[in-house]
């Protein structure tokens, strides 16, 4: 028996020995993992770019250029949270503000040539870390696995940072 198994059946007996419990119980237990390997391996890429940072790009990348408080929102963090961040990326070079065309008011975030190009590093070596790490699986289990994942960041409730 696994040091892993037997953390799973002492979980599963401290629940009361309710299967969904348990389940649930490991769900956030290796989430929190996942996360937690997910913002070290951030730092990784790029000495400035934290797992928010980078989600901000990804945001700037697949949409189109943004306020800074329209990233917060949709983010969920707090304004000042996002205004560091985007200092610290405007230092890098990688986004730049211009006006808003139709509000000369209102400052509005690109992605520059450089964040492009930082962000194209970063996605190949994810993708490399993530084959890597998956190689041993079957591929019916990557299907199944990229599945729920979906499933479970479609579900209601506040959605995730992308990273």
């Amino acid at each position: 028996m696994t040091a892993a198994r037997t953390a799973e059946d002492r979980a599963f007996a401290d629940l009361g020995g309710c299967v969904a419990d348990a389940a649930v119980e490991t769900i956030q237990r290796e989430m929190t993992a996942f996360a937690r390997r997910a913002r070290t391996f951030a730092g990784r890429l790029h000495p400035e770019l934290s797992l928010v940072s980078y989600s901000l790009l990804r945001q700037l990348e697949e949409g189109a250029p943004s306020r800074a408080t329209d990233l917060a929102e949709r983010h969920a963090l707090d304004k000042s949270t996002v205004s560091r961040q985007i200092a610290t990326l405007e230092r890098a070079g990688l986004i730049e503000r211009r006006l808003d065309p139709r509000d000369h008011r209102v400052h509005v975030l690109h992605l520059t040539d450089a964040g492009r190009h930082v962000l194209a590093q970063a996605g190949e070596s994810r993708r490399t870390a993530v084959r890597e790490r998956l190689a041993d699986w079957p591929e019916e289990d990557l299907v199944r696995f990229a599945g729920y994942l979906e499933r479970y960041n479609a579900g209601p409730g506040p959605a995730p940072t992308d990273g």
